[in-house]
């Protein structure tokens, strides 16, 4: 990924940044079903800031809303490689035209979101305007779990201040890696109302000897030793190695812990989980869905019989949304005494 010049003030940052990213993984995740927009929902393109990064986003709306109506809303999470433009697309409308408003977006450095930059030579003497002109390299397709979990809460800023939402009636929707993701942000905002985890990875951190190994990368990281964030390093390998334009940190796994933040979620939560998952993430599910019960917080688990991890967006699609729907419908919409969606 070569260098650019850039003038940090300049809104040319972000057509040059993205001019460099990689196009996204050609997965099962990100590839969905296109349809067209239904005639009874409103697309906005939005951005969103999140520490002063541009994240691109698309929101849904019920084009029969009334300029007095608060409704629910749900912030859609993308998984590893996901962009708006996947899931959401398909989801989004989907929520519009159950009562929601629906916020599907991109995080920073992926799809249309713009880059986290990282300086490649010395910063120069700045003037009182504190803009520079320097090299620097966009760092694209990382995982990140606390920029990421930063991502999801700077989507629940900027939805609880959309006009025509009830900022008390706000869920959280992730998928695969979202999944994860989703549980940590609910366990650690109050603001989120309700959840529903797909097919969720939540382990529970790293264990004594890849923690070591973290720590030691992350000792060459801070000393110039090795590149301070994967570009040519960091490639995600077994299942996950379709995923050929993302990189992986491990150090930003240390003090990350989705099983840790779930002990802390008041929110009724859904997870909705694979039979024939592959990738192991059940029993963490099961961990967190049984101490959610026991505390008296509203949990359930569905099982999706005969499917595997990406089936949730193929064949077992709609029986997910399904029960996604009857959640959010159960606990979210009685708030302001709505009946919920006979659609």
């Amino acid at each position: 990924m070569k260098a650019i010049l850039i003038l940090l003030a300049a809104i040319s940052v972000a057509a040059a940044a993205q001019a460099q990213a990689p196009k996204p993984a050609q997965t099962p995740a990100a590839k969905p079903r296109r349809a067209p927009l239904p005639d009874d929902v409103e697309k906005r393109t939005v951005s969103i800031w999140s520490d002063a990064t541009r994240m691109a986003a698309h929101l849904y709306l019920p084009k029969n809303r009334k300029p007095e109506d608060k409704l629910p809303a749900v912030v859609l999470c993308a998984g590893t490689g996901g962009t708006k433009e996947s899931t959401g697309t398909r989801l989004g409308p989907i929520l519009a035209q159950h009562g929601y408003i629906a916020l599907a977006f991109d995080y920073r450095g992926w799809g249309e979101s713009d880059s986290r930059l990282m300086s490649v030579e010395p910063q120069s003497k700045r003037g009182e305007s504190q803009e520079m002109t320097i090299k620097v390299r966009t760092l694209r397709g990382q995982m990140d779990y606390a920029e990421q979990t930063e991502d999801i809460r700077a989507a629940v800023s900027y939805i609880v201040g959309e006009p025509g939402v009830d900022p008390e009636r706000v869920a959280l929707w992730g998928t695969s890696y979202g999944g994860g993701l989703v549980v940590w942000a609910t366990g650690n905002d109050p603001r989120v109302k309700c959840l529903a985890a797909q097919v969720p990875g939540m382990g529970g951190g790293p264990g004594p000897a890849a923690q070591k190994a973290a720590y030691d990368l992350a000792t060459k990281q801070a000393r110039g030793e090795t590149e301070p964030a994967p570009v040519e390093t960091g490639k995600l390998t077994g299942l996950l190695a379709r995923y050929t334009t993302m990189r992986r940190n491990p150090v930003k796994s240390l003090g990350y812990n989705a099983l840790e933040a779930a002990a802390k979620i008041t929110a009724p939560s859904l997870f909705v989980v694979a039979e024939k998952e592959e990738f192991g993430g059940n029993p963490a599910v099961e961990t967190a869905h049984k101490d959610l019960v026991k505390r008296g917080v509203p949990s359930e688990i569905h099982v999706l019989k005969g499917a595997t991890h990406y089936s949730v967006y193929a064949e077992a699609f709609d029986e997910a949304t399904r029960v996604e729907i009857e959640w959010f419908d159960k606990h979210l919409k009685p708030l302001r005494g709505e009946a919920p969606s006979q659609k």
